[in-house]
């Protein structure tokens, strides 16, 4: 997925009220942001962190800078936008690149199910049950190489999982697919230690039949795109957990 609009380069001045970022642009000017990040963002929003924006010019935005990529200047980047997954992996499933669910030849977004809830993908095919794609962007990096989601609790989280655990009940597909949204990252973890409830819902959710998925990604201040297909460990040991496919 490239960015609709070529991304400048920026200074990070402070992040705060989740959604605004105070920024410097290259030409000396500070301006506020939309940062597209509910989360914590543990250890992406350090004042003076070299970031990549992107402008607009639509008269009925307030912000004209969007906050896309945090820069780590070793040559690796981070995806902040929490709207980028879903696009990235629609464009992935419309094009059938991911092994697991390529049998699947209709993606319809964000669909009603639960209790109140919207799946982020239900996938359809002839001859086969539906595929309920639950997805989550992965940012937080506190050991070198891997990558840990929740970066804070999230009982939102839990309940999309304790979902996800009824659809696998029901004899039909549940899956939920992290994407890690950093390019330094080779493995995939639970942070237990920040959310022991959603560590334990998804070890019930997995026991329950739900897949779990991870795909790493390819960023650039051109593009986002998804990359290869990466394993899912155990928080305590690093060894390949029970529900790792």
């Amino acid at each position: 997925m490239r960015f609709q609009t070529p991304l400048e380069p920026a200074t990070l001045l402070r992040r705060y009220k989740r959604f605004l970022a105070d920024i410097r642009l290259t030409d000396g000017r500070e301006v506020t942001a939309h940062c597209a990040n509910p989360g914590s963002m543990m250890g992406l929003a350090e004042p003076g962190a070299k970031i990549w924006v992107e402008p607009n010019d639509d008269p009925k935005k307030k912000l004209k800078f969007g906050w896309r990529l945090v820069d780590h200047e070793n040559g690796h980047f981070t995806g902040v936008d929490t709207s980028l997954p879903n696009k990235a992996l629609k464009a992935a499933l419309s094009g059938r690149t991911i092994p697991e669910l390529a049998a699947y030849d209709t993606v319809l977004p964000e669909q009603v199910y639960g209790e109140k809830s919207r799946i982020d993908f239900l996938l359809r095919g002839a001859g086969l049950p539906d595929a309920y794609v639950e997805v989550k962007s992965v940012t937080l990096m506190r050991q070198s190489g891997v990558a840990e989601f929740p970066d804070s609790v999230t009982a939102r989280g839990a309940k999309h999982l304790g979902e996800l655990a009824q659809i696998a009940a029901q004899g039909r597909r549940a899956v939920l697919f992290y994407l890690v949204q950093r390019t330094d990252c080779s493995t995939v973890t639970v942070a237990a230690d920040l959310d022991p409830a959603y560590a334990r819902a998804l070890q019930d959710a997995a026991a329950s039949g739900v897949e779990i998925l991870a795909y790493g990604t390819h960023i650039s201040p051109l593009s986002v795109e998804i990359g290869k297909k990466l394993p899912v460990c155990d928080p305590q040991t690093l060894a390949l957990s029970r529900f790792s496919p």
